[in-house]
C-alpha cells in the first residue's frame, strides 16, 4: 500500500512563521524547485508573505502567492535511540574520509 502524498495545497499552510517545505512553481528562470519557506507577517525588512527561510535583513527572498505550488511539513526527527547507527569504532582515524591514502 503506497503512502498518502505529503503535499498539500497551499491555501491550507501554516502562517505562523514555522519552517516548511514548499514546491515552487517552474517559470522562465528555471525548472520547478523545492525550498524551505516561512510566513513573515511583515517586518521593517518586508512586506507580509512567504520568505526563504535563508533571508537575512536586507537580503530578503520573498516568494508571490502564485509563484507557490503546494507545500509539506518538515520531516520529524526520529529520536528513537536504537534508530542511531552505532559509533565507529575503526582502529586508526586516518581511515575516516579517505584520509589514510
Amino acid at each position: 500500500m503506497a503512502e498518502p502524498d505529503p503535499w498539500r495545497h497551499m491555501a491550507s499552510a501554516p502562517k505562523d512563521g514555522s519552517r516548511i517545505l514548499v514546491t515552487i512553481r517552474p517559470s522562465e528562470q528555471g525548472a520547478a524547485e523545492v525550498d524551505l519557506a516561512y510566513w513573515s507577517n511583515g517586518d521593517q525588512f518586508g512586506a507580509e508573505g512567504w520568505r526563504a527561510s535563508d533571508s537575512s535583513p536586507g537580503r530578503i527572498i520573498e516568494y508571490a502567492e502564485p509563484e507557490l505550488k503546494c507545500w509539506m511539513p518538515m520531516p520529524s526527527a526520529n529520536v528513537d535511540r536504537t534508530s542511531l547507527p552505532s559509533p565507529w569504532e575503526g582502529e586508526d582515524e586516518r581511515e575516516l574520509d579517505g584520509s589514510g591514502i
